[in-house]
């Protein structure tokens, strides 16, 4: 037989947090279409990975100067491996210093820090640093860009190929928005020590000083990171992060018409993401979720335990009219073994896709012995199955 327990959740956080599953697992948008100007967007919550946002998040699109967040990540891999160090030197060669676009003022020649290289990709966005760079480390603009290809298939980009180091425009240089917001989780989690030089406000080289073109990290948002970007095909994106209250938003927009617009769009968006929704502890790893019933066994329930810490993203106007299921075919018959999955939790709620996540059980359960499972048998047919 199937069975279906129904219950509301006695702990009040429970309630909000499942409903946002629906949208963390399945991948939607979990809350009604929020219109935005920008031609690519995509909004993101940092720890759950729910959407919040997107529009034409997998186009692949010109990321004019954002690409360089690729470019410096490959420069943390080296330094973080060990096998390049901030104080270590890089030597300008002609072609990076005659490069156009935003600059770092570096001359031909010139031996220049890896710090100062990385500070001068970073808060000057300058297209003559990422060259120096990308001569240093691979012998050539061309073969860089070829690892930085490799690298962005390795780290889960699905949407991004590289012709240059800089993001200069250029046939068959492209990334979608939804790669650039992977590739900032990426370096915030991977490189969290070299994460703060997307914060600075200003940078000097060669007694030029230049401030950063993020125009979010100016005001009061949390926001500490991370590129910009601008060319004539790509219009005005920004690729930011801001964190609040312990909670951090990732976004990422594209074709805006000027910087003002991105400027205006950019903070719209962040206040959305924090104001509509917000995060909840569901479940812990290990925790049980219901007792299941058990069929001749030497325990007559099995906990049903879930098999990952849980917290889920929930829009917060959202938090009634839930329905919470667990699932499964009952009673189970033994034996069981711990571990197996032998249960599921569905979760329902009006204007969202229900979900399902599976559950496991908790410990193993034995089988009865045979004069033990004719008792059980009969038992089982008089009264019924016991009531927990």
């Amino acid at each position: 037989m199937r069975r279906t327990l129904f219950r509301l959740l006695s702990r009040p956080v429970l309630l909000p947090a499942l409903l946002a599953i629906l949208a963390f697992a399945s991948g939607v948008t979990p809350a009604a279409a929020f219109e935005t100007s920008a031609r690519e967007a995509i909004l993101l919550d940092f720890d759950t990975g729910a959407v919040l946002l997107e529009k034409n998040a997998d186009k692949e699109m010109p990321p004019a100067s954002m690409s360089k967040l690729m470019t410096t990540y490959m420069v943390f891999e080296r330094l973080e491996e060990g096998s390049l160090k901030l104080d270590d030197t890089m030597t300008v060669s002609e072609k990076a210093w005659r490069m156009g676009g935003s600059k770092m003022f570096v001359e031909v020649g010139d031996s220049v820090t890896v710090e100062n290289l990385l500070q001068g990709i970073i808060v000057q966005s300058g297209n003559d640093a990422c060259i120096v760079v990308a001569e240093a480390l691979a012998g050539s603009e061309d073969a860089f860009a070829e690892m930085m290809t490799r690298k962005a298939k390795e780290i889960g980009l699905t949407h991004s190929h590289f012709v240059n180091a800089s993001g200069w425009p250029a046939d068959g240089q492209y990334m979608s928005v939804r790669d650039l917001a992977t590739l900032t989780k990426r370096i915030i989690l991977d490189f969290p020590k070299y994460f703060p030089y997307y914060s600075e406000k200003s940078f000097t080289y060669n007694e030029i000083t230049q401030g950063n073109r993020n125009p979010l990290l100016y005001k009061d948002l949390g926001v500490d990171g991370m590129k910009t970007g601008h060319t004539a095909e790509a219009g005005y994106g920004l690729t930011a992060t801001a964190e609040r209250d312990g909670r951090r938003l990732i976004m990422v927009v594209t074709g805006l018409d000027s910087a003002q617009q991105r400027s205006i769009e950019g903070e719209r968006l962040l206040n959305y993401g924090f104001r509509e929704f917000g995060n909840y502890h569901l479940f812990d790893k290990g925790e049980t979720v219901e007792q299941a019933e058990v069929w001749l066994g030497d325990a007559g329930y099995v906990p049903l335990v879930i098999d990952r810490d849980l917290t889920v993203t929930l829009p917060r106007r959202s938090r009634d009219n839930l329905k919470v299921s667990v699932v499964y075919d009952g009673p189970i018959p033994a034996p069981i073994e711990a571990g197996t999955r032998i249960a599921k939790l569905v979760v329902a709620a009006p204007g969202v896709v229900p979900f399902e996540i599976p559950l496991a059980a908790g410990q193993s359960v034995g089988q009865l012995s045979m004069f033990g499972r004719i008792g059980a048998a009969l038992e089982y047919l008089v009264w019924g199955p016991p009531t927990l």
